[in-house]
């Protein structure tokens, strides 16, 4: 039994931890996040909570402001160090009553009132900004985005560089940047509600709440690889959600056309993902075992198609299996020719392949025979699908400087660019209702037109087939095995792919 003075002690000691670190006694793991906890003197305490189903955050705030030399309001944070990047959609519950309420991320020091920060912000009102406090006790100083109203915020930090990334859904981001901002490498990252009143409790709501650790400036790539999130997208909402996480490389899931399972490439081999039970099994190819990114379902889903490396014969060579699993058969005499896709009658497959140093659409009967060339303009052709009626076929080519959505039709006549070159535009996928397109489009300040790198920023566009400007349903990090090939689900309202991060260094949920 402990003594009198023992126990005064330990309640002491109790008591001090408390007092001398806030949120000590609230610390409770809330999907991503380690801890919740009011910051600076709040009159109203705030709360946070955490729906496992729809994996969204509700967090409610009061508090005077951030802003000045101190700061009040609610946190959901975790403890994080080296690059990161923050990603939610958010929105206010209710209209609220002050316009400079806030919902936003922050990334801070510790959680003293006047701890050195950075956040990212969207006021009551709509003002958006990127606010920081550059040391503790310091006045907090803000750049102001062109964009008001956003509802995707994004909030980046690469060394001392801290980058918002904003949009209202739909659009591409609006860029803010502050540098040599020193918070220390270990720093708290998270979500955060004020109320610009302490009298007022205010609610915010986070969805497709994403921390990713990108990858690290010395990665190889093709040698080096980040962990992977199997997500599903749908493609009205914009909504996700992840179904796996491995810290492998997994890459270009197919969606089987019962809508039961999706398929994909790991290591050289090929997986199927049971969407019931959300597991995976490996898929037999027989010693067809250097599987790359490329393989495609017929529209009948009896037969898949791979692009498997054979250095013998001049890379990647396609080959066709049984969905079911089987001894793969060699389709294309040689290499390199990379899969895209697959006729609706089931008799021809459409490639990319280098022949006398050119990169172009080729298509070949899927039993095996002689390959037909579809496009003879210089550059790089790739990407080829046909539409479910088999009239068209669409691609990407940078033939005109940037990569762009091209289609031609199914004899490779009347070729023609769909997309203006606003960014690079990769891997067209036509919805099976025949209605819509879903790409990949890389950012031309971080990506050469004939490349599609791993972990980058990139959008996930989607347009109409008979044309229209194309909208961003998904704002990812990854690039290269995220959407390589046919993702939709069969009733045309999802979409499978993945996404990135180091998720060996990232702190455990």
């Amino acid at each position: 039994m402990k003594s009198t003075t023992q126990s005064t002690l330990f309640l002491f000691f109790v008591f001090f931890t408390v007092l001398a670190f806030p949120g000590f006694s609230q610390q409770k793991q809330l999907g991503e996040f380690e801890g919740n906890t009011d910051v600076g003197r709040v009159l109203k305490p705030g709360a946070s909570t955490y729906n496992p189903k729809t994996q969204q955050y509700e967090v409610s705030g009061s508090g005077y402001n951030i802003w000045f030399d101190r700061d009040e309001f609610h946190y959901l944070w975790k403890r994080m160090t080296g690059d990161f990047i923050l990603y939610t959609r958010a929105k206010f519950v209710g209209e609220g009553v002050d316009p400079h309420r806030k919902v936003g991320w922050m990334v801070r020091a510790n959680l003293d009132e006047n701890s050195p920060h950075v956040n990212a912000v969207v006021h009551g009102d709509g003002l958006t900004a990127l606010q920081y406090r550059e040391a503790k006790g310091d006045s907090t100083k803000e750049i102001r985005s062109d964009l008001t109203g956003a509802d995707v915020i994004q909030l980046e930090r690469k060394g001392n560089t801290y980058t918002m990334r904003v949009a209202e859904f739909g659009q591409p981001f609006v860029t803010e940047e502050v540098r040599n901002i020193n918070l220390g490498d270990a720093v708290y990252v998270g979500l955060f509600v004020g109320s610009h009143n302490k009298d007022v409790l205010e609610r915010g709501i986070f969805q497709d709440v994403r921390i990713t650790v990108p990858a690290p400036d010395d990665l190889v790539p093709y040698r080096q690889y980040l962990g992977s999130n199997l997500e599903i997208l749908d493609v009205s909402t914009g909504d996700r959600e992840i179904i796996y996480t491995s810290p492998k490389s997994l890459q270009a899931p197919n969606w089987t056309p019962d809508g039961k399972t999706l398929i994909y490439n790991s290591d050289g081999l090929i997986y199927t993902f049971d969407l019931a039970t959300r597991q995976p099994k490996q898929l037999n190819t027989g010693k067809v075992t250097n599987n790359n990114n490329d393989h495609v379902l017929s529209f009948d889903g009896k037969m898949l198609g791979l692009s498997s490396g054979v250095e013998e014969l001049g890379g990647s060579i396609i080959y066709t299996v049984p969905v079911t699993g089987g001894t793969p058969k060699q389709i294309t005499p040689r290499g390199p020719s990379y899969l895209h896709g697959w006729s609706p009658d089931g008799r021809t497959l459409t490639y990319t392949a280098e022949r006398n140093g050119e990169w172009d659409i080729y298509t070949i009967p899927s039993k095996g025979g002689k390959e037909k060339q579809m496009t003879t303009a210089k550059g790089l052709d790739d990407g080829s699908e046909y539409t479910p009626d088999g009239k068209y076929i669409y691609f990407n080519s940078n033939r005109n400087g940037p990569m762009q959505i091209w289609r031609m039709k199914a004899d490779g006549s009347e070729q023609e660019a769909v997309t203006n070159g606003e960014f690079h535009d990769w891997f067209p996928h036509i919805s099976p209702d025949g209605k819509s397109i879903v790409f990949l489009s890389f950012l031309k300040e971080e990506v050469e037109p004939g490349d599609h790198p791993f972990y980058k920023h990139v959008y996930i566009r989607m347009m109409p087939v008979s044309g229209g400007e194309p909208k961003v349903i998904a704002y990812v990090y990854g690039g290269q095995g995220s959407i390589n090939t046919p993702s939709w689900s069969p009733d045309s309202k999802k979409v499978a792919f993945i996404s990135n991060s180091d998720l060996i260094k990232a702190p455990a949920k």
